[in-house]
């Protein structure tokens, strides 16, 4: 390689390190009202060190929207945030998307989730709980009430993330149910049986566990529940 490519390489490889290296900005709410801090929040914002003696709590005194992080009620403190790179947040690590209701809204993220979801990691402070904050319905991935957090559908790949369970559940007799808890999420790995297995027709989850009808045997993922 010569001198030139390496330098080339070199500045490219640099400019990678800053365009994805985490920031940390002070935002203060001194005088007790509402203050924001312009940043990039779309890779998602920590509370890193808080310097107030007014408590700094997610929703009520700080929080982040589109025009970047907000303060109130004195709240003081570093935040740190996450790099926001559009190929992750967006096309997923190996399969994973990025939904965040960071205004405390409902927001929706489009995904195919005939496979079932699996919350694979929690980046908010407020609780990802399903059925509560998070859920999926036929198009998409839904959060709320300030969840964030990483999810893995059964049609994306992307194995190796952490998750608490891989159970075989089968309906060899017809409908029954698997007792597992399902809060963090199903998604089915691989159908064993030669009837197909299909969400909401041959299998499902709700409160009781996993379900599958109509000769569906399969292993299903299921996520680890984050508080």
């Amino acid at each position: 390689m010569s001198n030139l490519k390496i330098i080339f390489a070199a500045a490219i490889a640099a400019f990678s390190v800053s365009a994805y290296s985490q920031q940390v900005i002070t935002c203060s709410s001194d005088e007790g009202n509402r203050h924001t801090c312009s940043a990039d929040v779309r890779g998602g914002v920590e509370l890193t060190n808080q310097r107030s003696g007014s408590a700094c709590q997610r929703g009520y005194s700080w929080g982040t929207d589109r025009d970047g992080i907000w303060v109130d009620h004195g709240c003081r403190a570093d935040f740190t945030i996450r790099p926001y790179n559009p190929y992750v947040n967006q096309a997923g690590r190996a399969g994973l998307i990025n939904c965040s209701s960071s205004d405390g809204e409902r927001h929706n993220c489009p995904a195919d989730t005939s496979g079932g979801v699996l919350m694979v990691d929690q980046r908010s402070g407020s609780p990802c709980t399903r059925g509560y904050s998070w859920g999926e319905d036929q198009n998409s991935i839904w959060v709320d009430h300030g969840c964030r957090a990483d999810f893995q559908t059964g049609n994306s790949g992307g194995g190796g993330y952490p998750t608490s369970a891989v159970i075989t559940c089968a309906s060899d007799d017809g409908r029954h149910t698997c007792d597992v808890d399902t809060n963090g999420g199903v998604r089915l790995v691989r159908q064993i049986s030669g009837a197909e297995c299909r969400r909401g027709y041959s299998w499902g989850a709700n409160d009781d566990g996993i379900w599958v009808d109509h000769g569906c045997r399969g292993e299903f993922q299921v996520g680890s529940r984050r508080h």
